[in-house]
């Protein structure tokens, strides 16, 4: 029997909530580079009193869209700093990407990653190349776009997605920040990766681990799951046959993510 979506969404959003925690000291660390040296704690704080207020709900009698603006909401109120505004959007915008769903399909993980990167493209008015987490955002949103309408199943997705996130977010090295305490430092951002997409990395790692986690062939977590493994924070992840497409995206990532900017 096919999980349901509501219990899926509650599993993802705990899977996140760990991986964030596992990489909050070098998320902070990166933060540190360019600006305050707190997004960790902060991405920590907001996705630990998500999980403890799902932990309280009683999953089976809630809507997945319900489930997504009780997060929203959970998140907004945990944390004052301008992620916190930026992610319940998302997590509201996905809210209603979602409803009426009940089952977790490639169309409906879609939905959900275009939705969230909708509401912080809303709310911080921000685009790709701004050196924010719409650096990986957007790629990610574009190659699950792409997936679908290839009618590719959801291993093969979000394979996809987590090279074009990885690709997008890589490429914030080489950007002078438009947008948030970084911009303030010009030509001295150039050469350190934006926290925010490596933040997002992380989420969508974990995304992938609880859509994956359950078919045929499994996107496994495979060598050292230390928030510093690689290239980036986070669990790293390989569907079986494959290579690890987290810490070594395919040389034409940049392509799939949607081409140079």
């Amino acid at each position: 029997m096919a999980e349901l979506l509501s219990h899926c969404l509650s599993r993802m959003f705990h899977n996140i909530a760990d991986s964030i925690e596992e990489a909050k000291d070098h998320l902070s660390e990166l933060d540190g580079e360019i600006g305050d040296a707190d997004h960790g704690v902060t991405m920590s704080i907001g996705f630990q009193a998500v999980k403890n207020e799902l932990s309280k709900r009683n999953i089976d009698a809630m809507a997945p869209d319900d489930l997504m603006n009780l997060v929203a909401m959970a998140f907004l109120n945990s944390i004052g700093a301008s992620t916190g505004p930026l992610y319940a959007t998302g997590f509201r915008r996905a809210a209603q990407a979602i409803a009426g769903a009940t089952d977790a399909t490639p169309e409906v993980e879609a939905a959900l990653i275009k939705g969230i990167t909708d509401g912080v493209k809303e709310r911080g008015k921000g685009r790709r190349g701004d050196k924010t987490m719409l650096d990986a955002w957007i790629p990610a949103t574009d190659a699950a776009a792409n997936a679908v309408r290839r009618s590719a199943t959801a291993e093969e997705m979000w394979r996809d997605v987590l090279a074009a996130a990885e690709a997008g977010a890589a490429l914030t090295c080489s950007m002078i920040a438009a947008r948030g305490r970084a911009a303030r430092l010009g030509e001295r951002a150039l050469g350190h990766l934006d926290p925010g997409a490596a933040s997002a990395v992380v989420i969508l790692k974990a995304m992938a681990l609880t859509f994956c986690d359950d078919s045929a062939k499994p996107m496994k977590i495979v060598g050292n799951p230390s928030p510093k493994a690689g290239k980036f924070p986070g669990r790293r992840f390989k569907v079986d046959g494959d290579r690890n497409w987290a810490d070594d995206p395919p040389k034409d990532s940049t392509a799939q993510a949607g081409g140079p900017l």
